[in-house]
């Protein structure tokens, strides 16, 4: 197993707090602001922060067209709460003509937890993990649907309707809703991008890219 170089979105949002637990993990990571640095890496987060600012930054940067090609080449990725957002293929409440870099099959609503004096935390249920993940939720997003593709991991109840906060794909790629990286260990179990990935498995979708 090769080490795996973790990329870290870093155009705007909680750029070090990811880059922090990643490093806690052991992960070689890489703050990626242009398409050279993508280039750099095996696997990719993009964390919380503003998502149609982070669309206006990423086409600034020249960064836009080389992560979507690499998403649909295979790279891993993982998505926090405006990440979520960003690998979604359809959002809903978001501005006009909204884009994303999408990858998974997913409709998303944007803010659906309310604004930011609604936020909140609690211990949350996560398929395949044998105790709950602290999870904290910062006008998040929740997914409304999820295609046949995708896993559902966890939900939230929310007057009385289970809202999916946490989804994998079929290619190895994951999103959640939550900020895990304030949550003791949550980032450690939240079984996202990996810290160690297989040279073989990421060379042709590094190589399809450049």
């Amino acid at each position: 197993m090769a080490a795996a170089t973790i990329g870290v979105l870093a155009l705007q949002g909680d750029v070090r707090e990811h880059v922090a637990a990643l490093e806690r993990l052991g992960a070689e990571t890489l703050t990626v602001r242009r398409p050279v640095e993508l280039e750099r890496c095996d696997a990719l987060v993009i964390p919380g922060g503003e998502s149609t600012t982070m669309v206006k930054l990423a086409h600034t940067f020249g960064l836009f067209e080389p992560i979507r090609q690499r998403l649909a080449a295979g790279m891993p990725a993982l998505g926090t709460c405006a990440g979520m957002i960003m690998l979604a293929d359809r959002v809903l409440g978001g501005t006009a003509g909204q884009e994303t870099f999408g990858g998974l099959d997913v409709t998303v609503r944007r803010n659906a937890f309310g604004r930011q004096v609604d936020s909140f935390e609690g211990d949350l249920d996560v398929t395949g993990l044998a105790d709950p993940v602290h999870a904290v939720f910062i006008r998040a997003p929740w997914i409304e649907q999820a295609g046949e593709s995708v896993e559902v991991l966890a939900t939230v109840e929310v007057a009385g309707a289970d809202r999916i906060v946490a989804v994998r794909g079929c290619r190895p790629r994951m999103e959640c809703a939550l900020v895990p990286y304030r949550g003791a260990k949550a980032a450690a179990r939240l079984r996202g991008v990996p810290t160690h990935i297989d040279a073989r498995q990421t060379h042709g979708a590094r190589s399809s890219a450049t």
